[in-house]
C-alpha cells in the first residue's frame, strides 16, 4: 500500500499493481478500494493500477468538514503519484465524482463509466433531505439506521433483504462505513445528470450500463452518453449493478487502450 497527501493535507491510500498506461479506479457508495480489487487485478496485466480508497474509507484519512472539492482534489493527488496524468474509471456514486473530476479539468487522458446513477424521473428520485437524515442518525449513533436508510430509501432493494441484512456477514463493513454515505449523497445532489458539467467533459468517455440492471440505468446511460461531446455506449448483457469484473474488465482494456 502506498499513500499520498491531499490539498487539505489528508493522506490517501492506494494499491498500485502492475504495469503500462496509469488508470485510477474511483469506488461507489458503502463500499470501500476493496470493491475494485478484482478489477484491478484484470486491468494490471496491461495498465498501471492506481485502487485507491477514498476519504473516509480503509486507511485513508477524512478531514472535515467534507466537500465534493476535497475528493476532487484526491483524485488529483493519486494523478500526480501516476504521473501526472492517468485514465480515470468510475463506479455508481463514484462514476458520478470521477465525472465531476473530469469536468473540473484534472488531467484524465479517458473516462469510464459504470453506471452512474442519475435518475431522469424526477419523481423516482431519492429523498432530497436524505443529507440531513444521515446525519442526524450519524450524530445520534445511529450507523446502523443510516447504512439501513441507503438500502431502503436510496437504492430500494426488497424489505426482506433489508430485513436480513444485519444478520449478513458483510453488514460490520457496512456499517463501518455508514459515515460516508452523506459524502455520496453530496456528490450526487438531487440526481439529475449535470449536463453542463458532462457537456465540458471533452476526453474520450465511455458509460456503460449492465443489460439486467436497474430499469432506469439504461434510459440514463443514453442520455449522459449523448451529452459528453466524446461520448461513447456499451451495454454488458445479463449483467446487474454489481457487475462481473472478469466481463467488465475486457471492455475497459479495449476502451483505455484505444
Amino acid at each position: 500500500m502506498d499513500q499520498v497527501t491531499s490539498k487539505d493535507g489528508t493522506s490517501i491510500a492506494f494499491d498500485r499493481l502492475g504495469s503500462g498506461p496509469p488508470v485510477i479506479l474511483v469506488s461507489g457508495g458503502s463500499v470501500d478500494r476493496w470493491s475494485n480489487a478484482p478489477l484491478g487485478t484484470l486491468l494490471a496485466t496491461d495498465f498501471t493500477v492506481y485502487n485507491y480508497d477514498r476519504r473516509g474509507r480503509g486507511p485513508s484519512g477524512d478531514t472535515p468538514p467534507y466537500a465534493v472539492q476535497r475528493e476532487i482534489e484526491d483524485i488529483e493527488a493519486v494523478i500526480g503519484a501516476a504521473g501526472g496524468s492517468a485514465g480515470l474509471y468510475g463506479s455508481s456514486s463514484g462514476a458520478a465524482l470521477a465525472l465531476e473530476a473530469t469536468a473540473s479539468g484534472l488531467p484524465v487522458t479517458k473516462l469510464a463509466l459504470w453506471e452512474p446513477p442519475y435518475i431522469l424521473d424526477e419523481n423516482a428520485r431519492p429523498p432530497a433531505d436524505q443529507v440531513e437524515q444521515y446525519n442526524k442518525m450519524l450524530a445520534e449513533g445511529r450507523r446502523g439506521d443510516a447504512a439501513e436508510y441507503f438500502m431502503a430509501k436510496v437504492v430500494r432493494m426488497p424489505a426482506e433483504f433489508v430485513a436480513s441484512a444485519r444478520s449478513q456477514p458483510w453488514w460490520a463493513a457496512t456499517e463501518a462505513l455508514a459515515h460516508t454515505l452523506p459524502y455520496d449523497a453530496t456528490i450526487m445532489g438531487d440526481y439529475s445528470i449535470p449536463e453542463a458539467r458532462a457537456a465540458s467533459v471533452t476526453v474520450p468517455t465511455l458509460v456503460l450500463d449492465g443489460g439486467s440492471s436497474f430499469g432506469f440505468m439504461g434510459a440514463t446511460a443514453d442520455a449522459l452518453a449523448k451529452i459528453i461531446p466524446q461520448g461513447q455506449r456499451r451495454t454488458l448483457e445479463g449483467q446487474e449493478h454489481n457487475v462481473d469484473p472478469n466481463l467488465l474488465a475486457p471492455a475497459l482494456k479495449e476502451f483505455f487502450a484505444g
